[in-house]
Formats: structure tokens, sequence, C-alpha cells
């Protein structure tokens, strides 16, 4: 059978603004666009699945216009949901305001997406080639981070576990974090959200470091923007390189990288080459306005070679 994704983390909807300058205190912009988009751990999921990947979705999601929209999303993308609709909440909301310089902003409102349950869990067999990624937001939310966590211990150890940390989680010492890292397989950021996490000055530094929190064989990638990628595992590091783009989106570009990097591995690729087709596909993914901007396969091949 192949390998699927299992998706742990919380898909959102994100109302995305383009402004010249985010307002002061106090003040008001008006934005040149303005349009809502299905967003968070969609943006992973609909890359994986537009490279090959199956995807199953284990989060939660709402009863109302929200819940509706990213439904919908994920149907388009053969995106197989695996929990029932909540029948108390709608799915949360973020607004996404992107400056001419492509640096995003966010503001977040959690809504269902934000609960789980063992229940919820149970619903899905997992597989020992099955990928599961769990995102560093889901560590914050109290109705989710207890039973994921147990879920998580409960997998075979051929399971891969995929660690997305994001930008709010910055340290290995919190309880949540020191008891997931010792079943992370992969590891998976951006240089910023590395070196805040690792608190040290350098990529090398921080390669090293989270070397040193997870298991031997655990792959660790770390973003660099333009420049490509830091792979690491088994002690070696290398570099892969990037594919220089005029950028006018950022937003999701980290997304695409993810989901891409995942299909390419799951498909048999070594690191260095899935990591190539995810440096790619976040090249493509910066010059597309929205979140889940991430290149088919064949986009992918075309700018390779």
């Amino acid at each position: 059978m192949s390998a699927r994704l299992l998706h742990t983390g919380q898909v959102v909807v994100d109302l995305v603004m383009a402004l010249d300058n985010l307002p002061r205190s106090g003040g008001d912009v008006l934005a040149r666009s303005a349009q809502f988009e299905t967003g968070g751990g969609f943006n992973v999921m609909a890359a994986a699945a537009r490279n090959g990947m199956p995807v199953v979705y284990l989060g939660r999601h709402g009863k109302g216009q929200f819940g509706d929209l990213a439904r919908y999303a994920m149907a388009v993308e053969g995106i197989e949901v695996s929990t029932p609709a909540s029948t108390e909440q709608d799915t949360g909301l973020s607004v996404a305001l992107i400056e001419p310089s492509a640096e995003r902003s966010f503001i977040s409102y959690v809504g269902a997406e934000g609960g789980l349950s063992a229940q919820d869990l149970a619903l899905v067999d997992v597989r020992d080639e099955d990928y599961v990624y769990v995102s560093g937001y889901s560590l914050l939310h109290d109705g989710k981070v207890q039973c994921l966590l147990d879920w998580l211990d409960s997998l075979a150890a051929a399971v891969t576990v995929v660690f997305d940390p994001g930008p709010l989680v910055n340290s290995p010492d919190a309880p949540a974090v020191a008891r997931l890292l010792p079943r992370v397989n992969l590891w998976t950021s951006n240089c910023e959200e590395a070196l805040r996490f690792t608190q040290v000055q350098s990529i090398g530094e921080a390669l090293s470091t989270l070397t040193g929190l997870m298991p031997d064989n655990a792959l660790i990638v770390v973003r660099d923007g333009p420049q490509g990628c830091w792979i690491s595992q088994h002690g070696e590091t290398r570099h892969v390189k990037g594919f220089p783009v005029q950028a006018i989106d950022t937003n999701g570009a980290g997304d695409a990288h993810a989901g891409v990097l995942l299909a390419a591995l799951a498909a048999g690729c070594t690191p260095e080459q899935a990591a190539l087709r995810a440096n790619a596909a976040a090249a493509v993914a910066v010059t597309r306005w929205g979140p889940a901007t991430s290149p088919t396969a064949a986009e992918v091949d075309a700018l390779i070679k």
C-alpha cells in the first residue's frame, strides 16, 4: 500500500488581505485586495496531495460557513476527512496581512480545530508506512495536546512522525515538546524557527543541537529561504540549493516545502532528492498569491529541469 500523510494539525480559513503597510495601533489602512482561502494545515496536505501522496485529515472541522469552506477545499484536493463535523463550533479563522515585501503577519481565532479526542484519532488505522504530521500549534491547544501525545506513544515504531514546530513553539524544555521529541523521525522548519528553538546563532549549531534532541536516525530539514535548505541525518549535514525567484507572497511557502518533501520521500526519493523537489515547490509557491499555492509534481519537475 502507498504511504499516506496523516495530518493531525489544524485546518483553518484564512482571510488574506494585501496592504501597503500594517496599521499602527488604533489606526486604519485600506487593503488592496481581500479573499477567503482555506489554510493552516490544509496547505501542507494540498502540497502532498498535488504531488501524488494520499492524505487523510485527522483533525476537527466546524459546523458553519468556514467549516463548509474547509471541507470543500479538502474535497477538491482529494483529501480524506476522518472525523465528522463539529456540532458546536465553526472552523477557526486567521487574518493574513501581506505587505509589498511579501512578508506576512497573522491574527488567529481558534475554532473547532482546537479540540481532539482519543475517539477521533481511533477512526483511522495507522499503517507502518504512514507519515504522521504533528504541528507545533497542536501542542498549544489544551483540548488536544494530551490525547495527541498519548496516541503518538501508541504508534508502531515503524511509523514516521513528522514535527513542524511553527513560530510559537520555541523551546525543547516545554513538557509537551520534551515528551514528543524522542518520537520525532523528521523535523521540518525554517531557519528562524530552528534558531529560536535551539537558542543558538547559526544553522550549523541548530542542526547539531536538534540532532541531540531526537533519535539517532532522525532527518532534520531546515529551510533557508531562496538559498534552499539544510538537511542533516546520522551526523552528516548537507546544503541543498534553492531556486531564486521574484517573490510576491511567502504565505504557505514553508507548507508547500514540507508537503512536497514528504511526498517525495514517500515515493522513494533520497533525502537530498526530496529536499531539492521541496525547494523547487517553495520557489514556485512564492510567485503565486494565496496560502495553498504549492505546484503539482509536473510543475516541480519543470523547474528542476
